[in-house]
């Protein structure tokens, strides 16, 4: 079962057991964070109030192909539960 083109003419946000995903994002799973290079998967985000922030602040960006793949070739990192961008929490060095 696919998702609606979005050529489809309707206008809607996509189900998700996690979360509805904005109106401005229907069609997207991965959303980036401008200040923090951190990209988060709305589907399935543990608090939802991290991308409400994102729309309110408008420091948002969306990848195309819509893909974990394309973000990190853009810089961001995948957010780990605590914004960080990395499991401990703590930034990498350039060692």
């Amino acid at each position: 079962m696919g998702e609606a083109s979005p050529s489809g003419g309707a206008s809607f946000a996509c189900q998700t057991p996690g979360m509805e995903r904005p109106t401005k994002f229907e069609h997207s799973r991965w959303v980036g964070d401008k200040r923090t290079q951190v990209v988060y998967d709305v589907d399935n985000i543990d608090d939802p109030g991290i991308i409400d922030e994102l729309m309110v602040a408008e420091t948002f960006l969306s990848f195309g192909p819509d893909t974990l793949a394309e973000a990190r070739n853009r810089g961001y990192k995948p957010y780990k539960g605590d914004g960080s961008g990395t499991a401990s929490g703590v930034a990498p060095t350039d060692g």
